[in-house]
């Protein structure tokens, strides 16, 4: 691509992106605006009336609990989704659990909630080679979601920050700013890194590809986006990918719980403060509802999605179940 026509790329993503954000800040003004905007928060988990959500269940095998809540927030749209859902695959008990923050409108969200893990388990090899199976259905869904957006005139994108739960294997995947936390021997530790456009791999990445990172109030690519990898985004994909990082723990007697969430928590919480703030909630619904009040409450603007899930697997909870 050469300089002049990437300067007209990014001219055209800068109107697009003020138009959108227009869009955004008004009230729908029809009955058809509405049963849109009642669509999107149903499949988003939210009310129609906007209030928050929360829910959580209990695995067959109960080796693991989990709970979620999400809340608009300050924000008059809603554009965070998330997957809580527990599947068999070949007889295994597998827990998906995912955090999706859309940007550009609610589209890209809403499809990779919809259709990610279902490409995750229909995957040859999601129980022999599971890190190369969460590759592929990360690129495919990507693919399969930029397809449908030919007959839309202007860009969406969305993070993912998920966790496969397979027998004694936990793997966190991660695109864009979303985050994954564990609580392992009580101690917090990430493991998902926030992919930011400043950061040096990825703007070398960026800059190679043929793209540029500018100072537009934060870092952002083509001075448009503020995170280097997402789903969708058809007009930066030379340069923001959907390629996951994965890290894999083990499950075991010291993990004692994980938190998913959209940085509308991780604004305005630290890792540290999450863990130490749900430690002594055994329910993970009110965990996570915890955590989205406390976000709420120290001012976060963005949409507050938590997802946390607690491990039943320890020395204790085995012997009372052998009990």
């Amino acid at each position: 691509m050469s300089y002049e026509d990437f300067w007209i790329r990014f001219l055209l993503l800068f109107c697009e992106r003020i138009e959108t954000i227009g869009r955004e800040e008004r009230t729908p003004a029809s009955l058809e605006d509405m049963g849109y905007l009642n669509s999107v928060l149903l499949a988003s988990g939210i009310q129609g009336d906007g209030s928050p959500v929360s829910g959580g269940g209990l695995s067959q095998n109960s080796k693991f609990s989990y709970g979620y809540a999400s809340s608009p927030g300050k924000r008059s749209s809603m554009e965070d989704f998330y997957e809580a859902r527990i599947d068999g695959v070949d007889g295994e008990i597998v827990g998906l659990f995912g955090v999706f923050d859309g940007h550009g409108g609610a589209r890209a969200a809403q499809y990779v909630k919809q259709n990610l893990f279902s490409n995750l388990i229909k995957h040859p090899k999601f129980l022999s080679d599971t890190k190369s199976a969460i590759v592929d259905a990360y690129s495919q869904t990507d693919s399969e979601f930029l397809k449908s957006e030919n007959n839309h005139g202007h860009d969406a994108g969305s993070t993912a920050s998920t966790a496969i739960l397979v027998g004694n294997r936990l793997l966190v995947a991660n695109v864009g700013d979303s985050r994954a936390v564990i609580c392992r021997a009580g101690n917090a530790i990430a493991v998902s890194r926030d992919h930011k456009p400043d950061q040096t791999d990825e703007r070398q990445r960026i800059e190679e590809a043929g793209g540029f990172v500018m100072w537009a109030g934060t870092w952002r690519v083509g001075g448009v986006l503020a995170v280097s990898r997402a789903f969708g985004d058809k007009l930066l994909k030379q340069y923001v990918v959907a390629d996951p990082e994965i890290q894999e723990q083990v499950v075991d007697g010291s993990l004692e719980f994980l938190i998913l969430a959209s940085d509308g928590l991780w604004d305005v919480v630290t890792n540290e403060e999450a863990v130490e703030m749900i430690k002594p909630i055994d329910d993970p619904e009110e965990a996570a509802k915890r955590l989205m009040q406390e976000a709420y409450q120290r001012g976060s603007a963005d949409n507050i999605t938590c997802v946390v899930v607690r491990f039943l697997s320890s020395p204790n909870n085995s012997s009372s179940e052998q009990k």
